[in-house]
């Protein structure tokens, strides 16, 4: 597990073997959201990039004999 500091001006400088790992680039965009006392990153990433990226998911859901 990497360690990080925040800056004076709230600034984390992510560490190189998690960039490497995620791919991240300079520019790149993230949501931030606060969940049970975390904060998680999240990459933005455009329509384009997202095809594909269910194929071979599993659809189907049992369901109860008396609805349709």
């Amino acid at each position: 597990m990497e360690t990080v500091t925040v800056s004076s001006k709230y600034q984390v400088v992510i560490p190189r073997s998690v960039r490497r790992s995620l791919g991240i680039q300079p520019g790149q965009r993230f949501q931030v959201l606060l969940y049970a006392n975390h904060i998680e990153f999240i990459p933005v990433r455009r329509m384009s990039q997202m095809r594909g990226f269910l194929k071979g998911i599993n659809t189907t859901v049992d369901r109860d004999r008396d609805r349709v």
